[in-house]
């Protein structure tokens, strides 16, 4: 087995941007005269573990990408990581296993909010998006030097974090809104006031979500995972502060809790689609801060393997290459 990480920095984008008016927005929108900057990072890592046979072919490969598949090529559809499959099995072979693991992109997708050019059709976009990070992890696994990946472990923690629950006054209004037809209300506070009804029936019989955060570990390499749209910034938090060289946060793994911001988006300046209260996604302030603190707590609470190394290059044999120890000739 091999592990390593490749760059792909041009397929993903921070969704989310602060306005004038002092509030954070999720696409805004192309052309957008109210947009100050972007609210927060990407993540442009491409983290690869591969496994081979003793003849040396490649097997299979988990490939770790922060980015949304949310190219929407139409129909029920593994979106761009059909491409990146299809990219890597087209160089390595139709029989190579691919297992592809959703970095921390909750705040990330394919869509540039400051271009100016049109984005490109679906069917394309997903093609843009899947072959150029199904490329580089090409690149990565042709870079690996297969070893011995030990030790292998994993831990486990389930946090019980409170869900935020709406004012009382806002339920009696949502219930009031949703007797009514979505055109008579608006499809989007109809849509909205719906969610906050089905939150309050939520809360009565579960105020408290069970949120598994575990960390698998094969040899030097981490696989750091949690049930929620996580956002980009805790990834790298718990990319930080983990022990190990290589270190992959893994969101949506073993449920789904909804999407988990940063604290500061819920701050004065924060906003956006993220932070809506619904029952979808609904977990305390707090909660990506909890995540990410026990996330970390786990990762050093186990020891990384020793990276596999190509063999050393022989000794020198006390003579240059023949064809290039010469002056220069000039005549």
């Amino acid at each position: 087995c091999g592990v390593g990480v490749g760059i792909e920095d041009q397929v993903a984008f921070n969704r989310r941007f602060r306005m004038k008016n002092g509030l954070t927005y999720t696409h805004p929108r192309q052309g957008n005269p109210d947009i100050v900057e972007v609210a927060g990072p990407t993540d442009p890592e491409v983290g690869v573990l591969g496994a081979w046979s003793n003849d040396g072919r490649l097997l299979g490969c988990v490939v770790n990408f922060a980015c949304h598949a949310t190219t929407s090529p139409g129909g029920i559809s593994a979106n761009y990581i059909y491409y990146l499959e299809k990219a890597i099995r087209g160089f390595f072979g139709e029989d190579v296993v691919v297992v592809f693991l959703a970095g921390a992109c909750g705040d990330v997708t394919q869509v540039d909010n400051l271009s100016p050019y049109r984005f490109p059709a679906a069917e394309k976009w997903a093609q843009l998006v899947g072959g150029r990070v199904g490329a580089e992890a090409v690149k990565v696994l042709l870079s690996m030097h297969p070893g011995r990946l030990t030790p292998i472990a994993v831990k486990t923690k389930v946090l019980r974090i409170k869900r935020r629950a709406p004012a009382p006054d806002r339920v009696r209004r949502c219930y009031e809104l949703v007797k009514k037809s979505p055109k008579e209300v608006g499809r989007t506070e109809w849509t909205f006031a719906k969610e906050i009804v089905l939150l309050d029936a939520l809360l009565k019989r579960h105020p408290v979500a069970n949120v598994q955060v575990q960390a698998v570990q094969i040899g030097p390499a981490l696989f750091v995972t949690n049930p929620a749209e996580f956002f980009c910034q805790l990834g790298l938090d718990i990319k930080k502060g983990s022990p190990f060289p290589f270190t992959f946060p893994v969101e949506l793994a073993n449920g789904c809790v909804g999407y988990v911001p940063t604290e500061e988006a819920f701050g004065p300046h924060g906003g956006g689609y993220e932070t809506r209260l619904t029952s979808y996604s609904n977990l305390e302030i707090t909660a990506g801060t909890q995540i990410v603190k026990t996330s970390i707590e786990l990762a050093r609470s186990l020891k990384p393997g020793p990276v596999p190394q190509p063999p050393p290059a022989p000794p020198f044999n006390g003579h240059p290459w023949s064809y290039g120890n010469v002056p220069p000739e000039r005549h």
